[in-house]
């Protein structure tokens, strides 16, 4: 019997190898930067279970500028870059205490979100970048003072995007609603991407009918998570993404432990659980859907 302490170790410990996929996929979404351990074995742990493709996403400056350099390294990695939602009303106030982990309060203010925009503008362009996000709208942290500098910069992040012509890498938290109404009124890139998506069957039709990939994370796993599995089994299967959004959201039976590339088999098999289809068959349509909505 284990004594206290090393159950408490095991829960912090990093989850097991799964059994490799036999088709190899992409991780859509994750954070390298925010992991343990170097890229070198993060993306060796994950190939060794098929997971040969990962999108690095950025969040801040420091972040996005950080994922285009490690893409540009990294055959086995693109990079994406973004101010996240919770980031404009942060920049506009000045706060220290968030993405940004300056440490120390900034000049705020417009000028110093378009400056932000303007260098996220400017990575876009990069060839090893392909795609604008995590940009979108989080009413889940943010309050009412800070709606309208989030909304600002995903209208901004939309039109770099669209300029670029680079995919759009959506966080929605709480705000459903208001971020299908800005893309509607804004008009989409041509290639979106719901990240970690948290609606349900109804916003998964609504999704479908506009060509907008759905890419799901191991919160699909979670016991509580129904809506997600209903929009998983409603949703076309070409518009089907996996992701880890690692370190966080951590499939069952490891919730609560660190995340990492390597996982993905974990939820895939669950995906496939949920449609009813061949594993491999999965694996196959995630790999070209994840290709042609990154464009690489």
């Amino acid at each position: 019997m284990p004594s206290n302490s090393s159950a408490a170790s095991d829960k912090n410990a990093a989850p097991p190898l799964p059994e490799p996929l036999r088709v190899p996929v992409a991780d859509s979404h994750t954070h390298l930067d925010m992991q343990s351990g170097t890229v070198e074995e993060a993306l060796a742990k994950a190939a060794s279970v098929g997971v040969t493709t990962v999108v690095q996403v950025g969040c801040d400056i420091k972040g996005s500028q950080w994922a285009a350099r490690t893409a540009a390294q990294y055959d086995a990695v693109h990079a994406t870059v973004a101010l996240h939602p919770n980031e404009a009303p942060r920049i506009v106030h000045g706060d220290p205490d968030g993405w940004s982990r300056q440490g120390a309060r900034q000049p705020g203010g417009a000028q110093a979100l378009d400056a932000a925009l303007a260098e996220i503008d400017r990575l876009a362009a990069l060839p090893q970048v392909k795609g604008v996000g995590e940009t979108g709208l989080d009413y889940f942290r943010t309050g009412p003072e800070g709606k309208e500098a989030q909304e600002r910069s995903f209208r901004a992040h939309i039109e770099i995007a669209k300029r670029h012509g680079k995919a759009l890498v959506i966080h929605d938290r709480d705000a459903h609603d208001d971020v299908l109404r800005v893309l509607k009124e804004e008009g989409a890139p041509e290639r979106t991407v719901f990240h970690c998506y948290s609606g349900d069957a109804e916003m998964a039709e609504v999704c479908a009918r506009e060509g907008y990939f759905m890419s799901f994370a191991g919160n699909v796993t979670f016991k509580n998570a129904q809506n997600l599995r209903d929009a998983v089994a409603v949703a076309p299967l070409e518009l089907l993404l996996v992701e880890t959004d690692a370190p966080f959201l951590t499939p069952v039976p490891y919730r609560g432990r660190p995340n990492a590339p390597y996982l993905i088999p974990v939820t895939v098999r669950a995906l496939a659980a949920v449609r009813g289809i061949d594993e491999d068959a999965l694996a196959t349509a995630l790999a070209a859907n994840t290709a042609r909505a990154f464009g690489y």
